[in-house]
């Protein structure tokens, strides 16, 4: 029995924090610079502007490397388990959510705005010269609490390596096939929309993760007012919810590609100060801990309740 509890998958989703904590993402050899190469190959033999091209190409895509991953996560001889914590671990983004965070924390410390403002273009999509560094920086590390790390456990937990390899590449296609410009327009659209499909319920469940670490009333009553004015139907229950979990007032107009757009308001309270990154990695954290102890105690309790009442 025990063995099989060591290979379940709440025990392979808290070996992959642990690793994701220690190790963080991988500098050489990352699995995305190889599937980037082969996406880029079978968009330039199949590409066309029309949707139908686009479903072609999304299913060519991903096939081949969810099959394998399917085949190796079934090993014998516990190569099976290896492979799906190095895939979990693969998919997770929350040390690397920190790293990515960290130099705006340092150079906010320092006083530093160019650096801060450089380094917080790094990670969101508006125009640099007229970011504002701290709601831009909350927003998107509650939206990609969801993406990096609770998208990932979840599809983990449904559906094994398989689930979350086929979860993360979806994801890694939607950033560069997603976009609604000239192009891709068409051909992106599937990869949008499957992307939207599989973060629905993990949105949702993160979002309710925000509220019950923060202001829980807030939070939902932010994710009910103001989720369903978002354009994305994900990001918006999760950035709402966060915060409202938080207090803070994230939303409004933004420039994007040199175009300004108004954003519908989110959250309560006031606008988000330094302090509020760290609340914020720390609502990501700290629910990431939660889902790892509740797939625990799920996994854990009822064979040691069953082992106790048989003694």
């Amino acid at each position: 029995m025990m063995p099989d509890l060591l290979s379940h998958p709440s025990s392979l989703m808290a070996g992959a924090l642990v690793l994701d904590g220690l190790l963080g993402e991988p500098k050489r050899w990352h699995p995305l610079v190889g599937f980037g190469r082969w996406a880029a190959w079978v968009e330039r033999h199949t590409y066309a502007p029309s949707r139908v091209r686009g479903v072609f190409t999304l299913a060519m895509t991903l096939a081949p490397p969810v099959g394998i991953s399917l085949i190796l996560s079934h090993l014998a001889h516990g190569w099976g388990t290896a492979f799906s914590l190095w895939a979990l671990y693969f998919a997770l983004g929350l040390r690397s959510l920190h790293d990515h965070v960290r130099p705006i924390c340092q150079a906010l410390d320092r006083q530093d705005e160019k650096a801060a403002r450089q380094a917080t273009a790094a990670i969101v999509s508006r125009d640099e010269a007229t970011l504002s560094i701290l709601p831009a920086t909350c927003e998107s590390v509650l939206e990609n609490g969801n993406d990096g790390v609770f998208g990932a456990l979840f599809w983990f937990w449904l559906g094994g390596a398989p689930g979350v390899i086929l979860y993360r590449l979806a994801n890694t296609l939607d950033a560069t096939w997603g976009y609604k410009s000239a192009r891709y327009r068409h051909f992106g659209w599937a990869t949008a929309r499957f992307d939207d499909l599989l973060n629905w319920a993990p949105a949702r469940l993160t979002a309710f993760t925000y509220a019950v670490l923060g202001k829980f009333r807030h939070a939902l009553a932010c994710w009910s007012r103001q989720a369903p004015r978002w354009d994305s139907p994900n990001a918006g229950p999760v950035m709402a919810s966060g915060a409202g979990a938080l207090r803070i007032r994230l939303g409004g107009w933004a420039c994007y590609g040199g175009e300004w757009h108004e954003r519908p308001p989110l959250g309560c309270g006031r606008p988000p100060q330094r302090g509020d990154i760290d609340r914020s990695l720390a609502l990501v954290r700290h629910g990431a801990i939660l889902w790892a102890l509740l797939a625990m105690v799920v996994t854990w309790v009822p064979p040691l309740w069953s082992l106790s009442s048989h003694a």
